[in-house]
C-alpha cells in the first residue's frame, strides 16, 4: 500500500513539473511521517547562441568580449574595403578622396585637395579678367609694377554625398579643414615716378614696395556641391561639381611697406583683409573607380 501511494504521488509531481510549475513539491509520507521536497525534473529550452549565452547564476550576458571584437573586425573590414576611389583636379588644386556607401543613394567621403606654386607676375590694368593685378583686391587694379607671389593650399575633408534621384545627379556637403597661405610681394616700376598708387576705401596710398601675407582664421569650412557623375563601364566612371566653401574670415599682417603713409596703408591693407568673409568658388573634375 505505500508503494501505491508514493508511486501515484510520484506521477502527479512528474506532471506538473512538465507543466513548468513555479512552486516547490512537498512529498508526505504519511506512514514514514517523513516529509521531503522533490527535486525538479528538467525542463528543456531553446539555447542561446554560445557567444550571447545568458548566465543565469551571475545574471549577465558572457562573452561580451566576443561581441565587441565582432563588431570591430566588420567596422574594420567596411573601412578597409571602400566603395570607391576619385582623383580631382580643381580651384582647391589636385586631390584625391575616398567613398564607402552606406547604402545605394548615399556614400561617406573623406579627401584631401591642396597645391603649391610660386612665381612672379607684371602687374597693369590691361589684365585678363583673372586680374592677377586684383588678387589682392580691387584697390590694386591700377598697380604698375611686378608681383611675387606664393600659394600654399591644403584642404583635408570629409563630407556625405547623396544621389536623391537614384541617377547621376549628386548632392554633396561636409567640412574642410582649411591650411591655406598666400604670401605677395609687390614693387612699384622704377618709371613710374611715384603714381604707383593702391586706393582702399577711397583713400589712395602711395606704395613702392609691401608684402602681403593671408591665411584661414577659421579652423573648419563648410561646404556644398552639387555634380553629375556618370558612369563609363562597371568600374570606371567620371565627375563634375559645382559648389562653394565658407572659409570664413582670413588673418592679415603686411610688412616692407615703403612709399607714402605706410603706417596707414598697413593698417588699412590688413582691415581690408580680416574684415572679409570669404566665399571660395569649388569648380572640380575627376574620375573614379568603383570596387
Amino acid at each position: 500500500m505505500k508503494l501505491i501511494k508514493l508511486t501515484a504521488i510520484s506521477a502527479a509531481v512528474l506532471a506538473s513539473t512538465a507543466a513548468l510549475a513555479a512552486e516547490p513539491v512537498i512529498v508526505v509520507d504519511d506512514n514514514a511521517a517523513v516529509a521531503y521536497e522533490a527535486e525538479p525534473v528538467a525542463v528543456a529550452y531553446q539555447a542561446e547562441p554560445a557567444s550571447y549565452a545568458y548566465d543565469a547564476n551571475a545574471g549577465v550576458v558572457r562573452n561580451t568580449t566576443g561581441a565587441v571584437v565582432g563588431g570591430t573586425k566588420t567596422f574594420f573590414q567596411t573601412a578597409v574595403n571602400p566603395a570607391a576611389v576619385s582623383a580631382e583636379i580643381g580651384t582647391l588644386g589636385y586631390g584625391a578622396n575616398v567613398a564607402w556607401a552606406v547604402n545605394d543613394k548615399t556614400e561617406l567621403q573623406a579627401g584631401w585637395s591642396g597645391m603649391n606654386f610660386d612665381g612672379d607676375r607684371d602687374l597693369n590694368a590691361n589684365d585678363s579678367w583673372i586680374n592677377w593685378d586684383k588678387a589682392l583686391g580691387d584697390g590694386y587694379g591700377n598697380y604698375k609694377g611686378t608681383m611675387d607671389y606664393d600659394v600654399d593650399f591644403s584642404n583635408p575633408y570629409i563630407g556625405v554625398q547623396m544621389r536623391p534621384f537614384a541617377n547621376n545627379f549628386t548632392v554633396a556637403a561636409g567640412t574642410m579643414v582649411p591650411r591655406n597661405k598666400i604670401e605677395a610681394s609687390i614693387a612699384a616700376d622704377a618709371d613710374s615716378e611715384g603714381i604707383a598708387t593702391v586706393s582702399i576705401d577711397d583713400v589712395e596710398y602711395q606704395v613702392d614696395t609691401a608684402t602681403i601675407k593671408a591665411e584661414n582664421k577659421n579652423k573648419l569650412a563648410p561646404y556644398v556641391t552639387i555634380g553629375y557623375r556618370p558612369n563609363i563601364n562597371q568600374n570606371w566612371g567620371v565627375f563634375g561639381e559645382l559648389g562653394a566653401a565658407y572659409m570664413g574670415k582670413m588673418d592679415a599682417e603686411v610688412t616692407n611697406v615703403s612709399g607714402s603713409d605706410t603706417d596707414g596703408f598697413k593698417e588699412a591693407a590688413e582691415k581690408e583683409i580680416k574684415d572679409k568673409n570669404v566665399w571660395y568658388p569649388i569648380v572640380k573634375a575627376g574620375v573614379t573607380y568603383r570596387f
